[in-house]
């Protein structure tokens, strides 16, 4: 077990909620941040697609965002619970108000913080994005960004992933842990 493991078995008592757009390694960053922690790692996407038992995509197609942002809350409500994890949140879902004031609430939130260029080119390596399969997936990022900000904002502690590894980007987010005082 590696030393922040150790001390984060004794020190996090709530989840950590990774919060931010799409392409911003919530995931793949979660990931390696719970692994380092010894904590569970939950995925909010995979967790309602396994609910579901359907893809994101064809949640949005064949019921409409609000029924999968609803579903979402109840997913992301049950994953909180759980105890001290990892949960890496779909782009949209802090930005929703109710959601937001659930995870806020239960976890440690931290805003996976990355510019326009850098989230482009990850999520042009993937077509499972809804939001991005109509119109200019460019213009729509652009403008789920500045809609979203406000929203990401309020989150317990803000990391840059712009630049750097997968693995980078993880000690940022156990410093700025440190830092706060929530892993010490």
């Amino acid at each position: 077990m590696s030393q922040i493991a150790a001390r984060a078995e004794t020190l996090i008592d709530r989840p950590i909620a990774l919060v931010g757009l799409m392409g911003a390694g919530k995931t793949t960053v979660g990931r390696r941040l719970a692994r380092a922690l010894g904590l569970k790692f939950f995925d909010a996407d995979k967790e309602i697609e396994r609910a579901a038992d359907r893809s994101v995509v064809e949640i949005f197609s064949d019921f409409g965002e609000e029924a999968f942002r609803d579903g979402e809350r109840k997913v992301i409500a049950r994953l909180l619970d759980e105890g001290p994890c990892v949960l890496a949140l779909g782009g949209g879902a802090f930005a929703n108000d109710a959601t937001r004031a659930i995870v806020r609430d239960k976890a440690v939130t931290v805003w996976l913080k990355a510019d326009l260029d850098t989230l482009m080119e990850r999520v042009s390596r993937r077509d499972t994005r809804p939001l991005l399969l109509t119109g200019d997936p460019r213009q729509v990022m652009a403008e789920l960004m500045a809609k979203r900000e406000a929203a990401y904002s309020q989150a317990d502690l803000t990391v840059d992933a712009t630049s750097g590894s997968h693995q980078a980007t993880m000690k940022l987010i156990v410093n700025a842990l440190e830092q706060a005082g929530i892993l010490s």
